[in-house]
């Protein structure tokens, strides 16, 4: 399905999570998935993925027996191991023996059958697949990092273990360990066999050698190899069970670019044994280097260097994991690493081959260069950059990774439209900067942050204040940028360290606005860089003109928040398409709308659009991001979170493709700039995939939501974060906490998919510094094993938890058992106390002591009472001594934590002040202190309530503090706390009681805590705090958001209590028309009486209820209606009449006053009145057609017949422009019910020799005789027509009656008068002169012509972009949409036809130029034809002359030098396929 991918990046701490087979096919394990990647020598090339883990994959591995290569075994978080078929991509079978996080796997070299796998609790299960049997052993009590099975002998294992040790057992006698290698000191990261079985001398110095036997006799074994965490290799005598050789790793300098010095180097030491190379190991480093061992050199350096020849070949991170194979000739080696790289390494030269970058995080932001073609910049949650030329040849991957001063999720990039390589990037931070790709310099960071993550970023003209000064004195671009608070600030790329301008000040001074701005959540530049496009996170768009944005429209179509926007590009040879905005939401829907005379002609107020150009509907869910194609018109690509991408014929509102190759939710998207069938997408699969339309097998969206459950993946990882959080109240999500742009949504509705993210994610860049954890002080833990916790920590938590599992049951160990005596309260004075339960003569020895002490007089005593071993007589002498114990026994309670103790002494003492001190450093404050702090002084007081007031806090008693804060004057700090932790209510009530009724504080609170009930979805109660705080714009607005007709019809009632007429106008219009949709025209009407500026509206809503109940007669309209008016009874009056009469008797409607007509003509004319589509809701299209029969009526009655005319031209080819004939030809009854006579009525009223007039005239004349031809065809076959008339079809965008399923046919040709009167005009000459209109067959016929040749090249370039297919030769006929009919015409045509000649040349020498070529001439000659022949509808002069030539065959009806005129012009213009096939079938 795709072409390129950069796929997710393997998962870190894994000690086998990639392996490669014998055909060269490399698997690895990212997140829960398992990605396959075909390895050459010159490049990689992504084949698929495996998918059905449910957690992270821990373990990989193929099996390396022949005719076995494509079989490979995973393992998983998830405590289950699976055996794979990755031709089938299918689960052979399974087992879920582990009870315990499976930290290592392997497939047995020796026997096919065996998947060896190890948990955290020693476990170690054997698996034989073929049979479906698992064998569990427990050889040790330990933690298992890694294991290998020996290729040697099929029943040794050998285990690696967290401590250090390495175990050999043999799972054929039970899991007994045969030999236990000691000499590590740290976790084993990696085990490797030499790939020889015979134990040759190496070459070692006698003090390497460790004697690490156990006693047991030798077996026959081969050499081990191990690395650990302590820095060494150490090389195993399996068969003596003793190591041999230790290499301990050298500290090299660090090579290449793309390292932050302030990150503590991390150790993953791993070990891999190529095959063939019994002498040579590969081992991984400090910093990411690889080196190669000699095992039989000799000296100090037995290492070298991988990658040496050349600055930047190493990883730049510790790697983890190496396999090796041979391609051809060429031994390869793939490692991966902590940089997020893949690299492929040629053992014979140690250089690297190719490297394969992937991703360790969400694809926010896709951008393709418009200076540097080929040049797509990656935004990704990983917090770094990729730009990746696409055009490489050399490397397919070429991509370039950019980190430095970035901290956070790189969410929205955007590429200087002129200057080459400068590269603009915001953050989950909130950060914006510029970067000079082509430079080493770290980035320029602006110095306006957003508060929340940046979500879009645009280049466009400078605007006030930054377009003031000369031109040198200004940028010609500044940098735009959105963030997540729904601020959008204007940078200046110059001065990046100046404030930022906030653009909504601008709007606010140009548009004169006083009421609050919706939060914005995108906005787009057009291309000209004239007009700026602004979506808000109530659903609107807002389009400013530049650079004053003056607001030009308003478009309310969404309802909820806007996601993206897009302009259509600008070199569209159809400057019609130029004003195309696309807009793409929450709701699923994207809208098309064409603001052309918005822009072009803009009124001197802003317009409401409140209906679309088009409407792409397919996708579940929101919608991302979307991208016009910069090679076709009108063609667009959609991303949504229901994992796919659209394809979209705009024009035709039709589905061209849909891709769904990811197995997440989409975020960005963007078409290739130099393949017009390529598209790129990332989202939060981690993946950037690279695809092309043509190969699409589905053309739709899925109708149902796909991989339900996509953001539970992660389930026991959030509940491990949110262990880790702090509770409190006011802890609310962020946007961006993924989010992504998780994937976050805009405006706050995204916070869920924070939690989808990887360990990837969880891993900062590296400036992380790395937390140890401590554990309680009766757990013996050295250091190492705090790193190691760590690290295991930021890489999925699973070994912290089982650290956290052995602290507890330490803890348990020690807590003592609670007695069952009620305990005695404790002693103020335990040191004094204690001194009462020595011996009886000490105690008599005390007495005499204070005899001597009270009864001295001035004597000298060597007795201190009250201190040392005469603590005790400080209670019974004087006040000196007393002080002296209350000093001693308040170091006592110091020293076991008993602070109130000291408190109370303090207090007794009479230092009040001081014991107050005690509480408030140590947080122990109470009431009681609080009570008598008044004692020791106000300011005191006040000091200790402050004091209070933060300890309160601490303790979530929010409430509590903001009282004792009113309690020292305090008002605006307790409000202002209240506020803080949402006590929205409370924080008003206090400010309505204690301040000033104007107070600007009071507004602040009802707005605030408005906008949290508005995110929250409680409009009624936001909107009366907005009535509070006098934003009476905004209340109505927040009422509104659900779009309920109740909602709507308060909320205009409500802007026009407050005076917000604006407001109230387009509500009750939306509340109106919505009522209209569901055929309550009385409750229509009603609502639409609100404001006097809707009366235009009104006399619309009433020709349109007149025209639905005169159709409902006819059958033409099949629904009922809630609610009518009586007056719009079908009645025997004239429509036209009647709507007249209606419009005099129920609105006041005066025909003599003219300045009452122009003013309703003013208000018709300012309705939107789009054209019509076929895939419009016939109700929606009634409306239009009353709208231009309410425009025909105004007009006549002003005496502009010209106008009338064509607006009744327009109602009638409505119907006819979307394939409803019965409406067309009811609309012609309605509208000119003489037929033929009604038109010549309206000719005599025009304007003698006016060339417009004359055109729209003979368009409507030849619409009444074109209902009035089928009328008489099916007077004259009822029977045959259903059978003949059904293949006809027509190169217009209409179908024939009989095609459009009209069964009304019968009914209506009417009476028989009805039907006799028909058939007299159609024999008439006049009749078939209107029809038989030559300058229209030439322009139909030319169009024809030019969409034939059109679908043509569209085949040649769709054949051409195929490389895998073999190309056409000169002679061959592209497939378009007619080519099935190619055969027929080419044997039924003559030969003398010149037209048949043009086909035939261009049949056999069909080249690309040549067919443009004739594009253009014939564009030429459609230019030539008069604008008004172009301009109005007509209906088909072939279709015509077929249907006369078969009239005359079977009835005779026709007279000769008619049917000659028809034949002639079907020869001249009916030559092309579909025409021409008809014309066959039909008459000859």
């Amino acid at each position: 399905m795709h072409e390129r991918v950069l796929s997710a990046s393997p998962n870190w701490y894994c000690s086998r999570c990639s392996d490669v087979n014998r055909r060269g096919v490399l698997g690895f394990g990212a997140k829960s998935t398992v990605y396959l990647v075909k390895v050459t020598a010159a490049s990689a090339a992504v084949l698929g993925e495996l998918s059905g883990h449910t957690e992270r994959v821990s373990g990989f591995a193929f099996c390396q027996h022949d005719g076995q290569e494509s079989v490979c075994a995973t393992s998983s978080d998830d405590r289950s191991v699976k055996i794979w078929d990755i031709e089938q991509k299918a689960v052979l079978a399974e087992h879920t023996a582990h009870q315990s996080t499976i930290t290592s796997i392997h497939w047995s070299p020796v026997e096919k059958g065996l998947v060896v796998s190890g948990d955290e609790k020693g476990i170690v299960v054997c698996f034989w697949h073929g049979r479906n049997d698992t064998h569990s052993f427990f050889p040790e009590p330990r933690t298992i990092f890694c294991l290998a099975c020996s290729p040697h002998n099929e029943n040794h294992v050998a285990v690696g273990y967290k401590d250090g040790m390495i175990a050999l057992i043999d799972i054929s006698k039970k899991g007994e360990v045969i030999h236990r290698l000691r000499g590590h000191d740290e976790e084993i990261h990696a085990l490797a066999w030499c790939p020889e079985p015979k134990e040759e001398d190496l070459y070692s110095r006698p003090e390497e050698i460790t004697d690490a036997s156990n006693g047991l006799a030798e077996v026959g074994g081969g050499y081990l190899a191990s690395g650990s965490r302590d820095q060494t290799v150490r090389i195993w005598s399996t068969a003596k069970g003793k190591g041999v050789m230790t290499l301990k790793l050298p500290f090299l300098k660090r090579r290449g670019a793309g390292v932050d010095p302030g990150v503590k180097e991390r150790l993953w030491l791993t070990v891999h044994w190529p095959k063939g190379r019994p002498s040579q190991i590969v081992s991984s480093c400090f910093g990411g280097e690889l080196v190669i061992w000699d095992l039989t050199k000799s000296g100090k350096q037995k290492w070298t260097l991988l990658g040496s020849s050349a600055d930047g070949q190493n990883h730049s991170r510790i790697v983890f994991n190496m396999s090796s194979v041979c391609v051809g000739d060429r031994e390869l080696m793939i490692s991966t690493s902590m940089d997020r790289e893949i690299k492929c390494w040629d053992l014979a030269s140690l250089d690297c081959c190719w490297t394969l970058p992937t991703l360790g995080g969400f694809v926010y932001s896709l951008s393709f260069s418009p200076v540097g073609t080929g040049f797509l910049a990656l935004g990704v949650g990983d917090n770094m950059i990729r730009v990746w030329n696409t055009l490489s040849i050399h490397n397919l991957y070429d991509t370039k990774t950019y980190w430095q001063n970035i901290k956070s999720k790189v969410t929205a990039l955007a590429w200087h439209p002129a200057k080459e390589g400068s590269l603009a990037f915001g953050t989950d931070d909130g950060k914006v900067g510029i970067y000079e790709a082509y430079s080493n310099k770290p980035p320029q960071s602006s110095s306006t942050y957003h508060r929340r993550t940046v979500y879009s970023l645009d280049w466009g003209p400078p605007i006030p204040p930054l377009s003031f000064g000369g031109s040198g004195d200004k940028p010609t671009y500044s940098l735009y940028s959105c963030g997540g608070e729904g601020v959008i600030y204007q940078h200046d790329p110059w001065k990046l360290s100046a404030e930022a301008s906030n653009i909504d000040k601008l709007i606010r001074d140009t548009n004169n606005i006083k009421h609050n701005l919706s939060p914005h959540t995108d906005f787009s530049w057009k291309p000209d860089g004239k007009v700026l496009a602004i979506g808000n996170e109530d659903g609107s768009i807002e389009v400013f003109g530049a650079p004053g944005l003056k607001l030009l429209c308003t478009i309310q179509q969404h309802h909820k928040i806007i996601n993206t926007l897009r302009w259509h590009h600008q070199h569209s040879d159809q400057p019609e398409l130029h004003c195309l905005l696309a807009s793409g939401s929450s709701n699923a829907v994207v809208y098309i709308h064409d603001l052309r005379s918005a822009i072009e002609n803009p009124s001197e107020s802003p317009i409401l659009v409140t209906e679309a150009f088009r409407s792409l509907s397919g996708h579940t869910n929101k919608i991302t991001s979307l991208a016009w194609s910069p090679h076709h018109d009108a063609r667009l690509v959609t991303v949504c979170y229901d994992g796919t991408a659209q394809v979209w014929d705009v024009l035709k509102e039709e589905p061209v493709c849909n891709y769904r190759g990811h197995s997440g939710r989409l975020l960005c998207v963007q078409w290739s700039p130099v393949d017009p069938d390529l598209v790129w997408t990332g989202g939060d699969d981690f993946t950037v995939q690279e695809w092309a339309v043509s190969k699409q097998e589905h053309a739709r969206p899925p109708k149902s939501k796909r991989r339900v459950g996509l953001e539970k993946k992660k389930a026991p990882q959030k509940k491990t974060k949110k262990k880790k959080k702090a509770a409190g109240k006011g802890g609310l999500k962020t946007e961006e906490n993924e989010s992504p742009m998780g994937e976050e949504e805009k405006g706050g509705s995204g916070a869920d998919e924070a939690q989808s993210e990887d360990e990837g994610e969880d891993e900062e860049r590296e400036s992380t510094t790395v937390s140890t954890i401590t554990l309680s002080t009766g757990l013996s833990k050295d250091a190492s094993m705090d790193r190691c916790i760590a690290e295991k920590v930021q890489n999925g938590g699973k070994f912290f938890m089982a650290m956290k599992k052995e602290v507890k049951e330490e803890r348990k160990k020690e807590k003592p058992e609670l007695s069952l005596k009620k305990r005695k309260p404790r002693s103020m004075l335990p040191l004094s106390t204690s001194m009462d339960h020595r011996p009886k003569e000490e105690l008599q020895q005390d007495c005499l002591t204070l005899a001597a002490v009270r009864h001295a007089h001035g004597e000298s005593v060597n007795c201190m009472p009250g201190s040392g071993e005469h603590i005790q007589l400080g209670l019974f002498t004087d006040r000196e001594a007393l002080c002296r114990m209350f000093r001693e026994e308040e170091d006592s309670h110091l020293e076991a934590g008993h602070y109130d103790s000291v408190m109370y002494l303090r207090l007794w003492n009479g230092d009040l002040i001081g014991a107050l001190h005690m509480a408030t450093e140590k947080g122990e404050l109470t009431d009681h202190l609080l009570s008598l702090a008044p004692m020791a002084g106000y300011q005191v007081w006040a000091r200790t309530v402050e004091a209070y007031v933060k300890q309160l806090c601490l303790q979530e008693q929010f409430l509590k503090a903001a009282s004792h804060l009113v309690s020292i004057h305090k008002i605006y700090e307790a409000v202002s706390l209240l506020k803080a932790h949402q006590f929205y209510r409370e924080a008003i009530a206090l400010a309505k009681a204690r301040l000033q009724p104007d107070d600007p504080a009071l507004k602040d609170l009802y707005v605030s805590w408005a906008a949290v009930l508005e995110k929250d979805g409680h409009y009624t109660t936001a909107a009366k705090c907005y009535l509070a705080a006098d934003c009476n714009f905004d209340a109505a607005k927040v009422i509104a958001k659900k779009g309920d007709v109740m909602s709507l019809k308060t909320a205009a009632n409500l802007a026009k209590l407050t005076g917000e007429s604006n407001l109230s106008h387009s509500l009750s219009l939306r509340c109106a028309k919505e009522l209209m949709l569901s055929q309550d025209w009385l409750a229509a009407q009603d609502i639409l009486r609100i404001q006097d500026t809707l009366l235009g509206h009104r006399l619309v809503f009433c020709v349109s209820e007149l025209l639905t109940q005169r159709l409902s007669v006819t059958g033409v309209v099949s629904w009922s209606s809630a609610s009518s008016h009586a007056w719009s009874k079908p009645t025997e009056e004239d429509f036209l009449s009647a709507i007249q009469r209606v419009w005099q008797s129920e609105f006041g409607l005066a025909t003599a006053d003219l300045d009452q007509i122009k003013a309703f003509h003013q208000q018709l004319r300012a309705i939107e009145n789009p054209s019509a589509t076929a895939s419009m809701p016939i109700k929606q299209l009634l409306s239009h057609v009353a709208l231009d029969v309410a425009l025909s009526l105004v007009s006549q009655l002003l005496g502009d017949w010209a106008s009338a005319v064509e607006e009744l031209l327009r109602a009638v080819t409505r119907g006819f422009e979307v394939g409803h004939f019965s409406l067309m030809a009811e609309m012609c009854q309605l509208l000119l019910p003489q037929g033929l006579d009604s038109v010549a009525l309206c000719k005599q009223r025009l304007v003698q020799g006016d060339e417009r007039s004359l055109f729209v005239s003979q368009s409507l004349e030849a619409f009444v005789c074109y209902q009035l031809l089928y009328k008489d065809w099916w007077k004259h076959s009822c029977t045959s027509a259903t059978t003949t008339a059904n293949s006809l079809k027509h190169t217009n965008d209409h179908e024939t009656p009989l095609e459009n399923g009209d069964t009304n046919h019968e009914r209506e040709t009417g009476s028989q008068s009805e039907a006799q009167a028909a058939e007299a005009i159609v024999k008439s000459e006049g009749f078939w002169k209107v029809l038989l209109s030559e300058p229209h067959a030439s322009l139909q016929a030319t169009k024809r012509v030019i969409q034939d040749i059109q679908s043509r090249v569209s085949s040649l370039v769709q054949q051409h972009s195929r490389p895998q297919e073999p190309q056409p030769s000169l002679g061959t006929q592209p497939q378009t949409h007619s080519t099935d009919l190619d055969d027929e015409l080419n044997s039924s045509e003559g030969p003398g036809d010149p037209h048949n000649k043009q086909r035939s040349s261009v049949a056999d020498c069909e080249s690309f130029p040549a067919l443009v070529a004739q594009v253009t001439e014939h564009q030429k000659k459609l230019a030539a034809l008069p604008d008004h022949l172009k301009k109005y509808s007509f209906p088909d002069v072939a279709e015509c002359c077929i249907v006369l030539l078969y009239m005359d065959k079977h009835f005779g009806l026709i007279p000769h030098h008619l049917c000659e005129k028809a034949t002639s012009l079907l020869l001249k213009y009916g030559t092309t396929g579909s025409i021409h096939k008809a014309w066959q079938r039909f008459t000859l």
